[in-house]
C-alpha cells in the first residue's frame, strides 16, 4: 500500500495551485472547493447497484468526474512551467489527481464492461481524431437457443445463476434493457478536438500579432520584398537533398560534446499518463565518447540473444503491476505487443504499483539527474514522469534535467529518413531508426520491452552520432551546437 500522508499534502497546495490557475484547460472557471472535497487516496468513482439505470448513472456521473479531472490536470503542467514567480512549490496535487483519475478510468472501463455484460449496449473501441474511444451502440444480439436474451432482471435477485450467465437468463421477471445512451458517450476526441481548435486559434493571433510588429518595426524597411531576416532558423538538410523544416523537437538533438547518456524507454498499459499505467522501465548508460568505465560487467544477458551489451553498462529492468480492476479486465493490445498480460500484474498477486511506490519513483529520479537521458519521442517518457514521479516535475523546472531525443535525431539527420506517402515526414520509428543505424537486424523487429528498446536505441544513437561526426554534420554541422545539447529548463547554454 501506499503512504497516503501525500494525497492531504496535495491538498494542502490548492491555494497556491487557485492563485495561479482560476481555468482550466477549456477555459471552465475550476471550482477548487470540489477538487478539496474529493477522496482522491481511496476513489472518485461511483459503485452503483446493479441494475440498468444504476449503471447508466454511475457511468454517467464517472465520465463526467473525469472530464472535470482532465481538464484541470491538462492545464497544470503550463501553469507550473510559467510559474517563473514560484508562487507553486510543488507538483503534488496533479499527481494526485493523476492517481486518482486513473482508477476513476478503471472503474469507467468496469462499468462499460458490466454493462456490456447484462446486455445494455455493445461497446467498440473507435479511433478518433487525438484519441480512441468507447462507443456505445444499443443491444441487439440473441442467442437461437434463448429467447430471453436482452432482458434484465429488475427485482434486484440474483437467483441461482450459473457462472457466465446473466441475470436476463434466470430471472422470472424480465423487461427490455434499454436504456439512454446518448448523455454516456465518451467525449474525449470532440473535448480534445475543440482544445487544439482553441491553440491553433491562439497560435494564429500570436503570429499575427508578430507579424504586425515586425511590420511596425524598422528592421522591415531593411528587408526589401520580405526577405528573411538575418538571424532565422535555417533547415538541415541530408545527404538525399531532403530538408526537413525546422521543428519544436529539434531542442531535443544532441551538442557535439555530449558523452556519457542513460536511454531509457517504459511500456505502458496505454497512451495517456493520466488514465494508465507504467508497467515496465528498462535503461542503461552508455558513454558516447569517451571510453567504457573500468570495472562495469562486460557482458548483459538481453532476452533477444542476438544482442550484444558493447559499450553499454549499468543496465536495468523494471516490472510494476496495475490494481485489481485494471487487471481483472485485461489488456489484449498490450499483451500482443509487449508480451505483458496485466492479468498476471495485478497488485493482490503481488506486483507493487509505480505510483504506489515512492522509493523506485526516487531511485529513478536520482538516476535521471545524474546525466541527460535520452529517449526515443522523448516527450512520452517526460509526460509520464511529470505524473508518476514524485520531484521530476520540480527537478525540470529548475534546470536539473537535460532531455536528448533520439526522433528529432532520425528526422532531421538521417538521410534515410525521406518522406513518402504513407510517412510524410520519413519513417522515424525506432524500429526504422535503429535498423537504419545497424543497431538492428532486419529480420528482427522492436520488441516493446524497455531495456532492450533502450539498448537499441543508444546503439543506434552512438553509430549515428559517429557517422555525423565523420561527415562533418549533424551536431558538427554549421547549425549544431556545443555543449551536450538536449532540452532543458532554467539553464543558459
Amino acid at each position: 500500500m501506499t503512504d497516503r500522508a501525500w494525497f492531504d499534502a496535495a491538498k494542502g497546495d490548492i491555494p497556491q495551485w487557485a492563485a495561479s490557475m482560476p481555468k482550466d484547460a477549456d477555459g471552465t472557471t475550476i471550482d477548487w472547493d470540489w477538487v478539496h472535497s474529493l477522496d482522491l487516496a481511496h476513489g472518485v468513482g461511483t459503485i452503483p447497484e446493479s441494475t440498468p439505470q444504476s449503471i447508466h448513472d454511475a457511468l454517467k456521473a464517472d465520465y463526467a468526474t473525469r472530464e472535470h479531472l482532465e481538464s484541470i490536470i491538462a492545464q497544470c503542467n503550463s501553469t507550473f512551467m510559467t510559474d517563473y514567480d514560484r508562487f507553486i512549490g510543488s507538483y503534488r496535487l496533479p499527481r494526485a489527481l493523476a492517481y486518482a483519475n486513473r482508477r476513476l478510468n478503471d472503474n469507467i472501463n468496469t462499468l462499460l464492461h458490466l454493462g456490456e455484460q447484462q446486455h445494455l449496449w455493445v461497446v467498440s473501441r473507435e479511433r478518433r481524431g487525438r484519441t480512441t474511444v468507447a462507443v456505445l451502440r444499443p443491444y441487439s444480439g440473441s442467442r437461437p437457443s434463448n429467447d430471453d436474451q436482452g432482458m434484465l432482471n429488475l427485482s434486484g435477485e440474483t437467483g441461482d445463476a450459473s457462472a457466465g450467465n446473466t441475470a436476463a437468463e434466470n430471472s422470472d421477471v424480465k423487461f427490455p434493457t434499454t436504456v439512454a445512451l446518448d448523455d454516456i458517450q465518451d467525449r474525449t476526441a470532440a473535448i480534445l478536438d475543440a482544445r487544439a481548435e482553441r491553440r491553433k486559434a491562439q497560435r494564429f493571433q500570436k503570429r499575427a500579432g508578430d507579424a504586425a510588429m515586425a511590420r511596425a518595426n524598422l528592421s522591415g524597411a531593411t528587408s526589401p520584398g520580405g526577405a528573411a531576416l538575418p538571424g532565422g532558423a535555417a533547415a538541415s538538410g541530408n545527404a538525399t537533398g531532403h530538408h526537413p523544416k525546422p521543428d519544436w523537437r529539434d531542442a531535443y538533438l544532441p551538442g557535439r560534446d555530449v558523452d556519457a547518456v542513460m536511454g531509457i524507454d517504459i511500456e505502458t498499459t496505454g497512451i495517456d499518463p493520466a488514465r494508465d499505467y507504467i508497467i515496465d522501465v528498462g535503461f542503461e548508460f552508455m558513454n558516447m565518447a569517451s571510453p567504457r568505465p573500468a570495472g562495469e560487467p562486460e557482458t548483459y544477458a538481453y532476452e533477444q540473444g542476438y544482442y550484444a551489451a558493447g559499450d553499454a553498462y549499468g543496465q536495468s529492468r523494471l516490472a510494476f503491476g496495475v490494481p485489481p480492476e485494471n487487471a481483472a479486465l485485461g489488456n489484449a493490445l498490450i499483451a500482443k505487443l509487449t508480451g505483458i498480460d496485466v492479468r498476471g500484474r495485478s497488485s493482490e498477486a503481488g506486483y507493487r504499483l509505480f505510483d504506489e511506490w515512492p522509493q523506485a519513483q526516487a531511485g529513478l529520479l536520482a538516476r535521471l539527474t545524474q546525466q541527460p537521458y535520452v529517449a526515443h519521442n522523448a516527450t512520452f517518457e517526460h509526460s509520464w514522469f511529470m505524473l508518476n514521479v514524485a520531484g521530476y516535475a520540480e527537478s525540470y523546472r529548475a534546470g536539473r534535467i537535460t532531455i536528448i531525443d533520439t526522433l528529432p535525431m532520425s528526422r532531421q539527420w538521417d538521410p534515410g529518413a525521406v518522406p513518402t506517402n504513407e510517412h510524410p515526414y520519413g519513417d522515424n520509428t525506432l524500429d526504422a531508426y535503429a535498423k537504419r543505424q545497424g543497431a538492428l537486424d532486419s529480420a528482427h523487429n522492436e520488441r516493446h520491452l524497455g531495456l532492450e528498446d533502450s539498448h537499441i536505441m543508444l546503439v543506434a544513437m552512438k553509430h549515428h552520432l559517429a557517422a555525423l561526426k565523420a561527415q562533418r554534420k549533424g551536431p558538427w554541422g554549421s547549425t549544431g551546437r556545443a555543449g551536450v545539447g538536449g532540452k532543458s529548463c532554467g539553464r543558459k547554454r
